[in-house]
């Protein structure tokens, strides 16, 4: 009896935490000149190796707040790093002059205003949030 509700408990536990994490995708302006992006192509946007997208726009990665949990998750599932391993890894880029670190957005309002206002733009959101205004060009979830 104790191992079944353990089992259970288990599986709801499970459940819950899959339902936890949001369900992030990368969107861009729809006049960036991208319909769909590469796992690796949007490491190299976000953590600074490219400063152009793939379609030659200038890009202009934007980032959520630090207290953003779209932010932390994000980074969990897109490079496997936590907060301050992102912070650190920053800190030496930009010690060493090597590039910067995404524009960070306030709010997830300005994030929305900032991508729908700037051909280069792109940025990371829940899929709820998704308008007219943004292009889906990348899903975190389910990618390898």
């Amino acid at each position: 009896m104790k191992r079944t509700t353990f089992l259970l408990l288990s599986a709801l536990l499970l459940i819950a935490g899959r339902d936890a994490c949001a369900d992030l995708v990368v969107v861009a302006n729809p006049k960036s000149g991208i319909e769909h992006l590469k796992r690796q192509e949007v490491i190299y946007l976000f953590m600074g190796r490219w400063r152009q997208l793939p379609s030659g726009v200038e890009a202009h990665p934007i980032d959520l707040g630090t207290d953003s949990t779209e932010r932390t998750d994000f980074y969990r599932q897109l490079v496997n790093k936590e907060p301050s391993e992102i912070k650190a890894y920053w800190s030496r880029l930009v010690f060493s002059g090597g590039s910067r670190p995404p524009y960070t957005a306030e709010s997830r309002e300005e994030l929305i205003r900032l991508i729908s206002s700037t051909p280069g733009a792109i940025g990371y959101i829940d899929r709820s949030h998704i308008d007219s205004r943004l292009r889906i060009v990348f899903e975190l979830s389910g990618s390898p």
